[in-house]
């Protein structure tokens, strides 16, 4: 399994947020039908050099998750999200470890993100990972939020 850099507008990247968006839909049903639109209208946030988008891929894209600027020194993690085919193979621990790395690597010190309470596996994901919840730092839609030194 590959995990490599791509652009907000790879086609193989837009199936797997698809997918993401559509568990959401499920998920989170307060967020609504359709919480993450195609094209993504916040693309270019995630756009080298500051951002990046990282794709895992067997032939078919497995997972995704992405960066993008908050401020100099912090990157914020995007979109974490692994196909149910490629669960339960500790794909979503390699993205999570692949974004630190990358983001560390782009000159960033520090990593936030944000969550919703039913999404307990990511939740317990990001504490394994040594992820410290966080005051709200966004108007997100989100309940937990979370940070870390690179």
């Amino acid at each position: 399994m590959l995990i490599r850099l791509t652009s907000p507008d790879d086609p193989a990247l837009w199936a797997c947020i698809a997918a993401y968006s559509r568990f959401l839909e499920g998920a989170v049903p307060e967020e609504g039908p359709n919480p993450i639109p195609l094209p993504m209208p916040d693309a270019t946030d995630f756009h080298g050099p500051r951002g990046a988008c990282l794709l895992a891929e067997e032939g078919r894209p497995l997972g995704c998750v992405l960066l993008r600027p908050l401020d100099a020194g912090t990157a914020e993690v995007k979109r974490l999200y692994v196909m149910d085919e490629a669960r339960g193979m500790g794909l979503a621990r390699r993205l999570m470890t692949a974004a630190e790395d990358h983001a560390r690597a782009m000159g960033y010190t520090a990593l936030k993100l944000d969550t919703h309470r039913n999404l307990t596996p990511a939740i317990a994901l990001y504490q394994a990972l040594g992820w410290a919840e966080i005051a709200p730092y966004t108007g997100a839609p989100a309940t937990h939020w979370f940070g870390k030194s690179l």
